[in-house]
């Protein structure tokens, strides 16, 4: 759960970042954002988890082996987060942005007061799909003995040579975080269409 955190958190302000970048009029700073989401989102995370663990100790940058798969975690969230943000900023009618311009609010005051709150209506049903699929990825972070709920599996396994009732109960806790969850999402979302 820790994991999933912490790749949302910073998945997030990072992604909100790397979209504005993406979305940017400095050609070099969106080629640059483009090419990060592009090999973020075309590799398989267990690879880019392996980089992280195995190939950057080789070039010197030594890393625990959790701080490796937070890390992994943060930057493949941040290249699917930039993406949800990037279409739901574009989703917002561009009168919107010439509206606020013409009010006499600079792009950052714009976007941070008008387009953004506008945005998040789009996003948010694809922004919680993304926290679920963290949390269930955290699981991978057992590949790396990695504190997580496979990991507790593995060592209750391990134990008392149960294999179908540990799973099971696995299974079961990351259904109850991401129901709950989508639950709540669906909440903020009817919240937010009632304030209409």
């Amino acid at each position: 759960m820790l994991l999933a955190l912490i790749a949302v958190t910073f998945g997030t302000l990072f992604g909100t970042l790397l979209a504005l970048a993406r979305l940017s009029n400095v050609k070099i700073l969106s080629i640059i954002a483009t090419a990060y989401v592009e090999v973020f989102r075309n590799t398989p995370l267990l690879l880019q988890l392996y980089i992280f663990y195995f190939l950057l100790p080789e070039i010197g940058v030594d890393l625990s082996p959790f701080m490796a798969v937070s890390v992994g975690l943060v930057l493949n969230t941040t290249a699917y987060i930039s993406e949800i943000i990037r279409s739901g900023i574009q989703a917002v009618d561009k009168g919107q942005m010439e509206a606020a311009r013409s009010l006499g609010l600079n792009y950052s005051q714009a976007m941070r007061k008008v387009i953004l709150p506008q945005a998040m209506k789009n996003i948010l049903p694809a922004l919680a799909n993304e926290f679920v699929t963290d949390i269930k990825e955290t699981s991978l972070a057992s590949t790396f003995f990695v504190g997580d709920l496979m990991t507790a599996y593995r060592s209750i396994n391990g134990a008392i040579y149960l294999t179908l009732e540990p799973l099971f109960v696995v299974g079961v806790i990351y259904f109850i975080m991401s129901f709950t969850l989508s639950k709540f999402v669906a909440f903020l979302e009817r919240r937010m269409n009632a304030d209409e």
